[in-house]
């Protein structure tokens, strides 16, 4: 893409929110960027929802709010297809002045674990399922948007429905299109179960790739609702009495040879699968933070709810937290289903594939594949069932300090105190408004 055509363009980094911090540019600065020419405070990307300094943080005062170095990635630079001035994103990460990469980027902490699998010689190849909801923000609270061929309100569910594809078609086209100029695998897309809500899968690819195609994914979404006259959110639960928007991520491990390590030939899997199993099975309770961040997460982690509650595995279940999927055994794969739209894609994959790690460094054993409905069965580990609990684990889980710096997971539970606080001090009927693009 030519930068030097452009009246200016974007650079931005991932906040721990899952947020795009940075600056716009002119086009001069395009052949400088690896050279650092665009600096950012440290601070920047661990600031609370909306954006705000955490209180106490050793990032702002106590470091005199110190600058980093934001510099490219390899995914851009990518137009930005929701703005109507013809632009571009140069996605960023932030290092130090000496080069070392940021501990509180997001993206850094997915590609440290990455380079753990890589001194094995192992990829990680991953997917994601987005759903999302459509809805009418223009109100007090959360509406149903209007079908944009009848006029009339959304009011029912309507599970894979084409004609609830097709009503939208035009806002679709779009979305495949700026997938398409993004270079964003999108593939099927579907009418989910809630009102208004629909899912679109990206394509299995490697693994840091995917998180950045999910980000970006999130963006393109919202701003192509927005001209087209509605709002998508991905938080995890717009309306209290109807679906909440989840995100599975699938992935495999490739050898040297390109050959998947979870297959054996058979259905079973691997031991190496079964270890992987086991690693996600016993760092969830700990990582229930990230996989459902906000406040609002929690509302969609009830029994009963599509949404796994409960520590458990199994083969081809749809209620347990992890599924190993059937289907051809070179494809052999693990599903993880805990969690919510609203999670900062680096961080859901930094968890789900370091826990994954954990299992197969220590060649854990999981319990016995669960049979039946996950959410009728006793003894099963729980995840932390609310906000609070959820950064108390987080911040004393042994595994998950095997898997996030010392200083993420710090900087992580101050922002999330701080929301804490700051949601307190709102009204409750007006938290969605907070939510309802910011995740």
């Amino acid at each position: 893409m030519d930068l030097s055509s452009l009246h200016t363009f974007r650079v931005a980094a991932c906040d721990l929110n899952g947020q795009m911090r940075g600056k716009r540019v002119p086009p001069s600065y395009a052949p400088k960027l690896e050279k650092g020419v665009v600096r950012m405070p440290f601070s920047a990307l661990n600031v609370d929802l909306w954006g705000a300094d955490i209180d106490g943080s050793p990032l702002v005062f106590e470091s005199g709010d110190a600058d980093g170095v934001l510099l490219p990635t390899d995914r851009g630079p990518v137009p930005m297809p929701w703005l109507d001035t013809p632009t571009a994103l140069i996605p960023m990460g932030l290092y130090d002045d000496n080069g070392t990469p940021f501990s509180g980027d997001p993206r850094h902490a997915l590609a440290s674990i990455l380079s753990r699998y890589a001194k094995r010689g192992w990829s990680v190849i991953a997917a994601t399922e987005l759903e999302f909801t459509l809805l009418d923000a223009s109100g007090s609270q959360p509406k149903p948007p209007l079908n944009p061929v009848t006029g009339r309100r959304l009011s029912d569910e309507a599970v894979l429905s084409i004609a609830q594809m097709d009503a939208f078609d035009s806002f679709f086209t779009d979305l495949y299109d700026g997938c398409a100029a993004m270079g964003i695998p999108a593939q099927t897309a579907i009418s989910e179960s809630g009102i208004g809500q629909f899912e679109i899968n990206l394509s299995h690819q490697d693994a840091l790739r995917c998180a950045d195609d999910t980000w970006l994914f999130k963006a393109l979404t919202r701003g192509l609702a927005r001209k087209h006259g509605f709002t998508a959110t991905f938080m995890a639960k717009p309306y209290a009495d109807d679906a909440g928007n989840g995100m599975h991520v699938h992935f495999s491990v490739t050898d040297g040879s390109g050959r998947n390590v979870f297959d054996n030939g058979g259905p079973d899997g691997t031991e190496i699968l079964r270890a992987a199993v086991a690693g996600c099975l016993s760092a969830m309770p700990g990582s229930t933070l990230i996989f459902a961040p906000h406040g609002n997460s929690y509302t969609r982690l009830v029994p009963g709810a599509h949404a796994p509650t409960g520590a458990s595995w199994a083969y081809e279940n749809r209620t347990a937290a992890i599924r190993i999927p059937g289907g051809a055994p070179a494809a052999r794969r693990i599903e993880h289903r805990v969690a919510g739209g609203d999670i900062n894609p680096y961080l859901m994959l930094t968890a789900v594939l370091g826990a994954a790690f954990v299992g197969i460094e220590d060649d854990l054993r999981p319990p016995p594949p669960i049979k039946g409905n996950a959410y009728e069965l006793d003894g099963v580990p729980q995840l932390a069932g609310d906000w609070k609990s959820s950064i108390a684990a987080f911040e004393t889980d042994p595994i998950v300090t095997r898997i996030f710096s010392k200083e993420l997971v710090r900087n992580l539970a101050m922002t999330k105190r701080q929301e804490i606080a700051r949601f307190s001090d709102r009204p409750s009927d007006e938290h969605w408004l907070s939510y309802l693009e910011a995740v």
